[in-house]
């Protein structure tokens, strides 16, 4: 079996490198050899391989500059996963792909089910929305998985900006009216493809199916919280150098923040759908920070 992996060197698509390489022939894919927003080397790409298998950890994440750059973030958010999905199709192919928590408002006060009813509030929720939509459309065999709050040692994050900030300036504030789940990369990563084999073995999907799955780490919590949780661990890893502790963090609402574009206040997403269908249980974040921590100060030292 063949899978075409898209966005190998993002933060999820590094770590799919690894998760999916068991389960067959992985032909792994960059923005220099397949960019997500030239609809012609994509296509050419997909046809070329015929995998069995499309992952689709490529997109467009640059949540604020999506404010000015709509058209960009729409064509490789919201139109590339729809051609994706029309090749698998032709291929008789399994597309798997990424979405947000950003495709909720964050109005609701429980944690978000996959049959609550999407309303993005930003460019960027609106352009992942519409790239569900159009998979959604095509009758071909689909898992979209919906993360949040994306953290690992590869790739930029809130995680490694704390730790710049930390380093050079003695105070920070960071809203506490925003709550979700820090989700490492790596489990993202584990789960698909844990999911993976369970659909090419005994849950076997129809030819038109498609399923969305929330995914996210447990033990959800505010920025505020999960920077604070961020020094505190480094703090007590050797080989960082920091100015400011977690004392030095202070909580203010999102009001006292503002940016281009507008976050969910919950992003908490209900997870019971994935961890029943695949018999898992979403693991806490800290462990997985923990060693995100380590691998950064052995890095840091051997300079």
């Amino acid at each position: 079996m063949t899978i075409l992996l898209l966005g190998k060197n993002g933060q999820v698509g590094w770590q799919l490198q690894r998760s999916l390489a068991p389960h067959g022939n992985l032909v792994a894919c960059g923005r220099d050899t397949c960019d997500l927003g030239d609809f012609d080397q994509l296509r050419s790409v997909v046809r070329q391989v015929k995998p069995a298998v499309i992952v689709n950890a490529s997109a467009y994440t640059a949540v604020d500059r999506a404010e000015s750059e709509p058209e960009l973030a729409m064509r490789i958010n919201g139109e590339a996963p729809g051609l994706l999905a029309e090749e698998a199709a032709r291929l008789n192919a399994l597309l798997i792909h990424y979405s947000t928590d950003y495709v909720f408002d964050g109005s609701k006060a429980l944690p978000y089910l996959e049959s609550d009813l999407p309303n993005p509030q930003s460019i960027y929720g609106q352009s992942k929305l519409a790239g569900e939509v159009a998979i959604a459309a095509v009758n071909c065999r689909s898992v979209v998985f919906r993360t949040s709050w994306v953290f690992g040692a590869r790739g930029g994050n809130f995680v490694k900006t704390i730790l710049r900030l930390a380093a050079d300036k003695e105070s920070l504030n960071v809203v506490d009216d925003q709550i979700g789940s820090p989700t490492p990369a790596a489990l993202i990563a584990t789960v698909t493809g844990l999911a993976l084999g369970a659909l090419q073995q005994g849950q076997k999907m129809s030819p038109v199916e498609h399923r969305i799955y929330h995914l996210a780490a447990a033990n959800p919590l505010s920025w505020h919280g999960f920077a604070r949780s961020i020094l505190t661990m480094a703090s007590a890893t050797p080989g960082f150098d920091l100015r400011m502790m977690a004392g030095d963090i202070h909580g203010i609402p999102t009001s006292g923040y503002p940016t281009p574009a507008k976050r969910p206040l919950n992003s908490r997403l209900d997870c019971g759908k994935l961890e029943s269908d695949f018999g898992l249980q979403m693991p806490d974040w800290q462990p997985y920070l923990g060693r995100m921590l380590q691998l950064l100060s052995l890095k840091q030292n051997a300079y």
